[in-house]
């Protein structure tokens, strides 16, 4: 005998058979995250490679010596410093009783400069309608100590004397772009073709001084 159908119940509706090779919704579901973090981690994995061949690629430039500030930061300074060991090189340490004509003329130029103070106080001059006595002996007193010293050689009044053309220097250059007149203009000319290249001169001497003294060889 025939089966029986069996009966559906109101409002059901009817199953459909599942294809042939085909998976359980569950399955496929799982199937298909798997699929999707498996490219997840292939994304990240070529991420990470293509981050260390940069870096690595990096490394190497800078092995390399390529233009990148720290390396030519580093050439600077290896370049200056061949220049200050080239310079301390040529230096030659003063000889007993060697006076270079810098100083020479430093110290001829600030006793001209003290003596021409006194001369000025006893003759009378005036500034701002008042004599300036007290200030312009101690100027000229402490020109006279910086030429006694520059002519002995000593360290601190050669040091003095520069800050003090340095000084003049500055003041003649302002004065010069504030010249209204010819005298004002010659005047700080003078004062500045007299100051700049006395001052840079001085500089070499300083270093001369602060050398050790050469020992003269007694010949038998």
């Amino acid at each position: 005998m025939a089966r029986h159908a069996r009966k559906r119940r109101p409002g059901a509706t009817a199953s459909t058979p599942p294809r042939p090779g085909a998976l359980p919704h569950g399955r496929e579901a799982t199937r298909a995250g798997a699929g999707r973090d498996d490219a997840a981690g292939d994304d990240a994995a070529g991420r990470e490679d293509t981050a260390r061949r940069d870096d690595t690629a990096g490394r190497h430039d800078v092995a390399a010596g390529g233009d990148s500030p720290r390396a030519a930061m580093a050439r600077g300074y290896a370049r200056g410093r061949e220049r200050d060991e080239a310079a301390r090189a040529a230096l030659v340490p003063l000889a007993p009783g060697e006076r270079p004509w810098p100083i020479v003329v430093s110290a001829v130029l600030a006793a001209l400069i003290a003596v021409a103070n006194v001369v000025l106080l006893l003759a009378g001059w005036e500034v701002d309608g008042k004599r300036p006595i007290a200030s312009g002996l101690v100027f000229a007193a402490v020109m006279l100590a910086a030429a006694v010293g520059m002519w002995r050689l000593r360290y601190w009044a050669v040091l003095g004397w520069q800050v003090l053309l340095g000084v003049t220097f500055i003041g003649a250059l302002l004065s010069l772009l504030r010249a209204e007149n010819l005298k004002g203009f010659v005047l700080s000319v003078v004062v500045l073709a007299i100051t700049g290249p006395l001052f840079y001169l001085l500089i070499r001497q300083m270093a001369r001084i602060q050398m050790p003294k050469r020992k003269v060889s007694s010949g038998r």
